[in-house]
């Protein structure tokens, strides 16, 4: 049994809430042009995107760790609370962890509009680094996201 964590950031957005739903659930083949520095492409594996049970291979380039891919399986999505959830079954990450899983919620709080992201993983043993880095790159393409949609 390996160590579980999770890592959560709530980031203030500028532009309209339902346009970073939209994106993450309708338009992931778009996040490429909106954060070019963050994922450089995206291929649909199987089913349709924005339908539970699609899988997607999400090419980036993760800081020292260089280009990537994570391949998720979208997991649950819900319209009216704005929640969905990724799983990754196959990948960079997985080959690393024995889980990973990113759930995307936009919310309102003290009428502020935030993204948040909760990242829950599972390492095999303590040699294996924590996620942070990955916390950080999720961070830095959601504000490229919405600076595109906001200017």
């Amino acid at each position: 049994m390996g160590l579980k964590y999770v890592l959560c950031a709530k980031i203030e957005m500028k532009a309209n809430k339902d346009v970073f739903h939209d994106v993450f659930t309708n338009k992931p083949h778009h996040v490429s042009t909106m954060s070019p520095l963050h994922i450089q492409g995206l291929e649909l594996l199987e089913g349709d995107i924005g339908i539970v049970g699609s899988k997607i291979c999400w090419n980036y380039t993760l800081g020292r760790w260089g280009k990537e891919d994570l391949q998720t399986i979208l997991e649950t999505i819900d319209h009216e609370k704005k929640v969905l959830t990724l799983k990754e079954f196959e990948g960079d990450v997985t080959d690393k962890y024995d889980s990973y899983k990113a759930t995307l919620h936009i919310e309102t709080k003290d009428e502020i509009d935030l993204v948040s992201w909760t990242l829950e993983y599972e390492r095999p043993n303590e040699n294996v680094p924590e996620l942070i880095n990955l916390l950080n790159f999720v961070v830095g393409m959601t504000k490229a996201i919405d600076d595109h949609h906001a200017n």
